[in-house]
């Protein structure tokens, strides 16, 4: 490469011979500087167990790189994997992870009896041992820490169906590492619970709401002996909407409950049903009481005269039935996860998926008039190919008699959907 000489103007020769006693007094300025903060760190900077140098970063524009940290297995920080915010952390991959788990079914008393696949005899690990990699960045493991702090005199609560009470408990066996909640529930029910972690002022609580909608049952044993159901579809259901005016955060989600028998009223009337096997009665297939609920979930919402918290939609999580449906021998069995190329979501589950994206979409769009913030948290494809990540029968003995015996519809813990949380941990930063 040809070089060319560059001309210096007089009146900066004369600072120019002065260049090596310039670059000794920066050199030692320099020095004095580094060594200041080890001895005088920046307030608050030695009480973090945990160092972002993405803080300012992730307050700028929306293409810088951002940087996070992780914690390894014993607690101490390490330097974080780079994620960038223009990245979409929910398309991607399953790639080994052997690191995993960052908790165990003895480490974490939250793990419901029934995903606790380890205690009832799960022979195989390896379902345990994968982490979620986007196609275009990197997603950084769950930092309690982190979360702790961000969340520090907030509050979070899921409102949806037993999946949802599986990902709070994924957050509670999460954040064990850095401490344990007590319990601060207002009432006895285990579908309502609340907690509180007293070094942070953090509360995080569950409503357990299958339908979102009000909602009573009319026959326990029902066409399909699971119960039949009379969703008022129109109508809040104020069990919910009454506790949650005053949370930071809510993550909205629901399923499964839909194939369930249901009668369906509106203003009061019975417009229809799914599967009552009733006389003169309109045969509406589930994916209109779906469409209704989560509007009228929205709705509920919008509302509230004093809400200004952060609305998450919590996509479906599929269910992994092979070889037969939940009450026909369906059983979910295998030990690995799908390749983003072997699956595609399809058939019900891609209906309901579709489903939330369009009620998401009004709901947000109205909620801006508002001032009201909605966030899409897209578990869907993560979690569709993650088959191995079931309890099957190993959320209870052998000889249990119990309705669903083969569980493809929760999650064992510790597994895939501790990911949940690291996408919702990343979202967090990003807000």
């Amino acid at each position: 490469m040809k070089l060319y000489s560059i001309e210096v103007p007089i009146w900066k020769a004369k600072y120019i011979t002065n260049g090596p006693k310039i670059a000794v007094l920066v050199i030692v300025t320099l020095v004095i500087l580094t060594l200041i903060p080890m001895y005088y760190p920046l307030p608050g900077y030695a009480s973090i167990p945990w160092k972002s140098r993405s803080s300012s970063q992730q307050s700028s524009s929306s293409s810088s790189p951002a940087t996070s940290s992780s914690v390894d297995d014993n607690g101490d920080s390490s330097e974080g994997i780079r994620s960038e915010r223009e990245c979409d952390i929910f398309s991607g991959e399953w790639v080994p992870n052997p690191k995993a788990p960052y908790y165990t079914n003895l480490t974490c008393w939250a793990i419901h009896e029934h995903q606790n696949c380890m205690k009832y005899g799960r022979p195989d690990s390896d379902f345990m041992k994968w982490r979620w990699k986007p196609d275009e960045c990197e997603l950084p493991i769950f930092n309690p820490y982190q979360f702790l702090d961000i969340v520090r005199g907030k509050s979070l609560a899921f409102v949806g169906d037993s999946v949802a009470r599986n990902q709070m408990q994924s957050l509670m066996c999460l954040l064990s590492r850095v401490m344990y909640p007590e319990d601060a529930s207002y009432i006895p029910d285990e579908g309502f619970k609340r907690w509180y972690y007293t070094a942070y002022n953090f509360t995080l609580a569950t409503f357990l709401t299958p339908y979102l909608v009000k909602v009573k049952e009319s026959d326990p044993n029902g066409p399909m002996g699971t119960g039949l159901f009379n969703l008022y579809l129109d109508e809040f259901n104020e069990d919910w909407r009454t506790q949650i005016e005053q949370f930071d955060y809510v993550i909205i989600s629901a399923g499964h409950w839909f194939q369930r028998p249901m009668m369906f009223y509106e203003k009061g009337h019975l417009v229809g049903c799914h599967f009552c096997q009733k006389e003169n009665v309109t045969d509406l297939n589930m994916f209109y009481g779906y469409r209704k609920a989560f509007r009228t979930a929205f709705k509920a919402i919008q509302s509230l005269p004093n809400y200004k918290g952060i609305t998450f939609l919590r996509t479906i999580a599929p269910s992994h039935f092979e070889n037969g449906i939940w009450n026909q021998g369906g059983d979910c069995v295998r030990t690995k996860p799908f390749k983003s190329n072997e699956r595609q979501l399809e058939g019900r589950e891609l209906e309901y998926y579709r489903i939330q994206l369009e009620e998401f979409s009004i709901a947000e769009r109205e909620g801006r008039k508002r001032g009201l913030r909605f966030r899409l948290l897209d578990t869907t494809q993560a979690t569709f190919l993650r088959p191995d990540g079931h309890p099957s029968r190993y959320g209870h003995w052998p000889h249990e008699n119990v309705t669903l015996y083969n569980d493809c519809v929760h999650w064992c813990l510790p597994g895939p959907i501790d990911t949940w949380n690291d996408f919702l941990l990343e979202m967090l930063k990003r807000r």
